[in-house]
């Protein structure tokens, strides 16, 4: 896929005030200051289209972003930061739990990982809840050019074996990196292909 055009559409503090539904949507998460501003930036060729702030949770709103005049990139609030409430973290915060369970323009869900970092509980226990409510997602490891390719395979492969247990599948798995670009190909070639399914 070549984009063309990205643009900022709205940020909706509730899933009430998001885009009429008129477009599918492709929406990113992962836990707080895993570098998805960065992804959404280096996807879409505009530095500056997703704001990368040092701040952990800054991200408060769904951002819509309109692609090509075809479909919406969505950046969801980060989860599990540590300054949100307990019950918050336990589970979907209210916000990303309207959007994720009745958001039915919501076509796939993409779960960042941070590549560096054994499988972490809080992500384990977010993908637990998709399964749960049978949502369709897939991983992107972000990061990947902080470690060798030995490394990425092996932390990798020990987040394949986790789910593997956990679930007994494993989903769509994308390696990526924002500074060297990688990934971008892959992850936008996954978008148009499930866009010309519909």
């Amino acid at each position: 896929m070549i984009i063309k055009t990205a643009e900022f559409k709205c940020s909706s503090a509730k899933v009430e005030q998001c885009p009429v539904g008129d477009m599918p949507e492709y929406a990113f998460i992962g836990r707080s200051n895993v570098g998805k501003s960065s992804l959404i930036n280096m996807l879409t060729g505009h530095k500056g289209l997703a704001k990368v702030s040092g701040t952990p949770g800054k991200t408060a709103l769904i951002n819509h972003f309109t692609i090509n005049g075809e479909w919406y990139l969505v950046d969801l609030p980060g989860y599990g930061y540590a300054k949100v409430s307990k019950d918050k973290r336990r589970g979907f915060s209210d916000i990303i739990g309207n959007y994720i369970l009745n958001r039915e323009e919501m076509s796939y869900l993409f779960v960042l990982v941070d590549s560096r970092l054994e499988p972490q509980k809080i992500d384990l226990e977010f993908m637990n809840l998709l399964d749960i409510h049978g949502i369709e997602y897939g991983l992107i490891f972000t990061k990947t050019d902080k470690l060798s390719d030995n490394k990425i395979v092996s932390n990798v492969t020990k987040y394949k074996k986790t789910l593997q247990s956990v679930r007994g599948a494993v989903p769509q798995i994308f390696i990526s990196s924002s500074d060297k670009k990688t990934g971008r190909e892959e992850i936008l070639d996954f978008i148009e292909n499930s866009i010309n399914r519909r």
